[in-house]
């Protein structure tokens, strides 16, 4: 097994130098880069005027592959770490470029969607990948516009449009570990007026997530989306969005405090909501803008034990935004202004912990904090060849004092095809519900901790080449955390944990380097490699690794489309090393290939058949200690679109 791994591994490393061979030996042309707008500024930009590092992944992707899960698209993208908690559904988290988890924004069409009760993270173990248009991952602080949650980045998800008259899809999967996923969406539109449904249910038995036992831990998902839009005239229009998302996951957890995990029959019932409404309004000349919108999302989590309700907690974000912009120098020059108001409540529910001559922990609490904010920002393309950007915000928050965050941006095209991209920026992520006011019986909260703050400079060079198909892009980024909390501080008086604020600086500096294009008429690649030094300050002022960081990570994604029936897609995603805590001592996590291959086939216009191979070498890995991930896994579906 091992020598076919290496096999594998030199395979991967060929390719991707053939590829990059290809792409340098090419001849440049003086094609224009297609247009695509993204949520990288207060209005969304064209991606090639942004000096962000993004990745975008397209709807034809999400068909070559057909997964079940958003983060399993995700480990393909440069900069991001993905860790699994064990089997289908277990609590995912994404870093990027070497962050924690709830440094990441993630929007759901422009929603916020992170959960106050769940530490501000996403889960992504329980986000399926149905009725997804499209993924924008913005790498690199956005606090200036977005405020805290958008230390490292923003992932922005939006859902499918109706974009016929009529359509209408069905789609049923079987596979391993009896896992079921089905569903529905439908959808019209006319000139003026466009409605989207999709009904979806996933489950599964899913496999033991410990080491000993057999009993298996399953899960099970029931989402909706709709999305709908009415232009009133040429200068109003309003749109509609909502996704909710229910169900349980099984999971086992560690009931001595050894490290390893115990064969539990625990289950966790998740409920997440999210709702916008929005209004654009754009005068005649062109030159006004204006964008009104009203979000909010609700979590609900409830945890069992033995089939007895044990703790539950509940969040809810409420928010307005007002942007106004205004452009000139036909439309080379944008002036925008942000004005937000951001309301959010969190709610936990549990047993009541007498630690005798200790005193009582009583985790029934009720929380709640405001933010007003304002933000401006200048953009300009200043001639044909340089855009420059500065952005800034201030926030208002009832819990700590003011805040100010910004961002320098500059792009130069030093040809049609080539360009130079920089940015310079600070961010700041404050304190979680749970790290100020605690979790349940065992972790304390700490009422004064400061928020993280962070400065960051990263500098970027993209190349097209010929045919307009080959891109090659290279990212090198420096960052500096002040005031990073850290949630494993020990308390010898209650015997249980709380949370501090770091001395010193924790430093993340690397590099990431993407290829991808068209190969030939029938193969497309796309690779990608990042390295991460990510470190922080230990009890004695010495700098070490932090935790669940790998510092190697690459992919290598190749869709072959033999003909206009058959695709073919293989994927290969390489994991280094990393450390995992079990404390108060660290452990070494080996490093691990994945190996996934998925095949379409048309049978008509409107029928579709494939096939989904998952770890196809059935390789045993951990990316959290004691946590076991599913292995070998074979799942077949149909689609039928109209």
């Amino acid at each position: 097994m091992k020598e076919i791994k290496l096999r594998v591994f030199s395979c991967i490393c060929y390719i991707v130098l053939l590829s990059f061979s290809k792409i340098l030996n090419a001849e440049s042309q003086v094609d224009s880069i297609e247009e695509v707008l993204v949520y990288a500024s207060l209005v969304p930009i064209s991606a090639e005027r942004s000096a962000n590092a993004i990745t975008i992944i397209g709807n034809e992707q999400i068909i070559n592959r057909p997964v079940s899960s958003i983060s399993d698209l995700l480990r393909n993208v440069p900069g991001l770490a993905v860790s699994k908690s064990g089997v289908q559904g277990s609590q995912t988290q994404i870093r990027i470029r070497g962050s924690e988890a709830n440094h990441l924004l993630v929007l759901i069409d422009g929603i916020e969607a992170n959960n106050a009760a769940q530490n501000d993270e996403l889960n992504w173990g329980t986000f399926a990948a149905e009725d997804i248009e499209r993924i924008e991952v913005i790498r690199g602080p956005q606090s200036s516009m977005f405020g805290s949650d958008a230390l490292s980045g923003v992932i922005n998800i939006i859902t499918k449009n109706a974009i016929k008259p009529k359509n209408l899809k069905i789609f049923s999967e079987n596979g391993s570990f009896d896992t079921k996923n089905n569903g529905v969406s439908f959808g019209l539109r006319n000139n003026n007026f466009d409605v989207q449904l999709g009904l979806s249910k996933l489950e599964t038995d899913g496999d033991n997530i410990s080491r000993v036992g057999n009993e298996k831990d399953g899960y099970e998902n029931k989402n909706l989306t709709f999305k709908s839009g009415l232009r009133i005239n040429e200068k109003i229009k309003t749109s509609f969005s909502a996704r909710r998302s229910n169900g349980i996951n099984q999971y086992d957890s560690d009931v001595n405090f050894d490290g390893l995990l115990d064969d539990q029959d625990r289950v966790a019932e998740f409920k997440n909501t999210t709702v916008g409404l929005k209004l654009d309004y754009l005068n005649p000349d062109k030159k006004w803008r204006h964008h009104f919108s009203f979000a909010q999302s609700t979590n609900d989590n409830q945890d069992f034990k033995d089939g007895l309700l044990g703790t539950a907690t509940s969040s809810t974000k409420d928010q307005i935004r007002l942007i106004s912009s205004l452009h000139w120098d036909q439309l080379a020059q944008r002036i925008s202004v942000l004005i937000e108001h951001e309301k959010e409540k969190f709610r936990q529910r549990g047993i009541i912990n007498d630690y005798g001559v200790y005193g009582v922990f009583d985790p029934n609490q009720d929380q709640r904090k405001k933010t007003n904010s304002s933000a401006f920002e200048y953009r300009a393309d200043i001639s044909d060849k340089i855009t420059l950007a500065v952005s800034t915000r201030w926030d208002d928050n009832s819990e700590f004092k003011n805040s100010n965050t910004y961002r320098f941006e500059a792009v130069y095209d030093l040809t049609s095809q080539a360009r130079l991209r920089s940015a310079y920026g600070t961010a700041i992520k404050n304190p979680t519900f749970t790290e100020r006011f605690g979790f349940y019986t065992n972790f304390i909260g700490n009422p004064f901790l400061k928020p993280e703050e962070s400065t960051n400079l990263e500098l970027g060079f993209d190349k097209k080449f010929s045919n307009a198909n080959l891109n090659l892009s290279a990212t090198i980024f420096r960052a500096e955390l002040a005031n990073e909390i850290d949630g494993n501080v020990f308390d010898p008086i209650t015997f249980g944990y709380t949370a501090g604020n770091k001395s010193g600086l924790s430093k993340r500096n690397g590099i990431e380097i993407t290829a991808s294009g068209q190969l030939s008429e029938k193969v497309t690649l796309s690779s990608s490699y990042t390295f991460t030094d990510s470190k922080e300050l230990d009890a004695n002022g010495k700098y070490q690794n932090e935790v669940r960081r790998p510092r190697h990570i690459s992919s290598l994604n190749l869709s072959w489309r033999q003909s206009d029936s058959l695709n073919i897609n293989a994927n290969i995603q390489y994991n280094g090393a990393q450390e995992d805590i079990v404390f108060p001592n660290k452990v070494k996590l080996a490093k691990f290939i994945l190996f996934n291959v998925s095949a379409s086939l048309n049978i008509s216009k409107e029928l579709e058949a494939y096939l989904r191979l998952e770890n196809l070498l059935d390789e045993s890995y951990e990316e959290i200690y004691s946590y076991q991930p599913l292995g070998f896994g074979a799942h077949f579906g149909i689609r039928y679109r109209l």
